[in-house]
């Protein structure tokens, strides 16, 4: 296990009605202002808005409000809302929703407290050095964007989809009730296992050794989420099931997992590229290429699939033939991905194979010719891998 640091600073509020806590929780941040963000209008929908807003006038905290984050969030909206929280002198950010709406929040809370393009961010031009304290009501598990530093976003004029993370743009609370979720549709929730399972992945993949501790907490934590999925597909209202996915997304992406060990996060640099060409959900994108990584990646440490194979995935341990265990572990992923309804080829999710070499021109720009940490990668291997999803 290598050296490192973990903070994690974020309250977390889990439950039943937890949202009529939110005026509280800001009262107790100190928020006077409040720039709430959100998407469609799904929340006003449900009923959800109303509970917030009550919550709020309890507390005597003013806000202002921005709507319209969508899947894949865009520079756009987040340049409205740095002039809009600036013009209003909002003090906190409040995300209502899931990744999107909550990444988008993040980085209107950093573009706010600075004074040039937000995007140098993103381009590696300037550090995120003080951003607004920043509040999440979860809608939607997937991205884990509640509990993490990251925020990803997506440059429109150029197609370009980017991240970028600070330790100030972890929530100062995230309140998660799980009934939230009942009426999310079945797309959704399964793209958000996928989302959540892939943070897992890219953590899980990984060189460094005697790591047995963050290991076997990624394998329990796989194998909650996929038993609770399928639980979700048959009874959408199980509470205990929509609990652990919940949850479940939160650890996938808080660090946790990854603590002491090299990350890899290679398909998610894949995935953007997919989901920027055509907007596509970016669970689907990862439904579609993880697998193809695998397969490509498999002789660099075929025992680390082996593992993954035997104890998240059931395949029965096999010490005379591991490859064909490590092989079959892939393909159980495979059919588990669409058990639950995600594409499992690049087709399926509505992209093209001709279309390849406009991806491996924006993943240039993105991540360079070479690219990867448990394999090292190129332009060429990249293109084969994009090619694989398309079987």
């Amino acid at each position: 296990m290598e050296n490192f640091k973990f903070y994690s600073p974020t309250q977390f509020v889990f439950g039943k009605d937890t949202e009529r806590e939110t005026g509280e929780l800001l009262a107790n941040f100190g928020a006077k202002k409040v720039f709430l963000h959100y998407g469609g209008g799904s929340i006003k929908k449900t009923g959800l808005y109303d509970r917030i807003i009550e919550s709020l006038n309890k507390r005597d905290i003013d806000y202002v409000e921005l709507g319209g984050a969508k899947p894949n969030p865009v520079d756009s909206l987040v340049y409205e809302g740095i002039e809009l929280c600036r013009k209003e002198r909002c003090d906190f950010v409040l995300a209502v929703g899931g990744g999107s709406a909550i990444d988008s929040a993040k980085a209107i809370a950093a573009g706010v407290k600075y004074d040039g393009d937000f995007w140098d961010f993103f381009d590696n031009k300037a550090s995120i050095e003080d951003a607004l304290p920043v509040g999440v009501v979860l809608t939607l598990p997937a991205a884990g964007s509640e509990g993490s530093v990251a925020t990803v976003i997506t440059k429109e004029d150029e197609g370009l989809k980017r991240g970028t993370g600070s330790d100030l743009l972890r929530p100062k609370f995230a309140v998660i009730n799980p009934e939230l979720t009942y009426t999310l549709p079945a797309w959704q929730t399964a793209a958000g296992v996928v989302d959540m399972m892939s943070h897992i992945f890219e953590r899980y993949i990984s060189k460094t050794e005697d790591v047995i501790l963050t290991d076997r907490l990624c394998e329990a934590t796989l194998v909650s989420i996929m038993e609770a999925a399928r639980t979700i597909v048959k009874e959408p209202e199980n509470y205990e099931a929509r609990a652990t996915i919940c949850w479940a997304g939160t650890i996938a992406h808080n660090g946790i997992l990854g603590v002491g060990r090299q990350e890899e996060w290679t398909t998610h640099g894949l995935e953007h590229e997919l989901s920027a060409l055509y907007d596509m959900t970016h669970g689907a994108g990862l439904a579609v290429l993880f697998p193809a990584y695998m397969a490509y990646t498999l002789g660099e440490d075929v025992e680390r699939y082996y593992r993954l194979a035997t104890k998240a995935f059931g395949v029965p341990e096999n010490h005379y033939d591991k490859r064909a265990v490590a092989l079959e572990g892939i393909k159980r992923l495979k059919e588990f991905f669409s058990e639950v309804g995600m594409p499992i080829t690049m087709q399926e999710a509505g992209a093209k194979k001709e279309d390849v070499p406009k991806l491996l021109q924006t993943l240039e720009k993105n991540q360079g010719r070479e690219f990867g940490s448990f394999m090292k990668l190129n332009l060429e291997d990249a293109r084969r891998i994009y090619e694989m999803a398309c079987e």
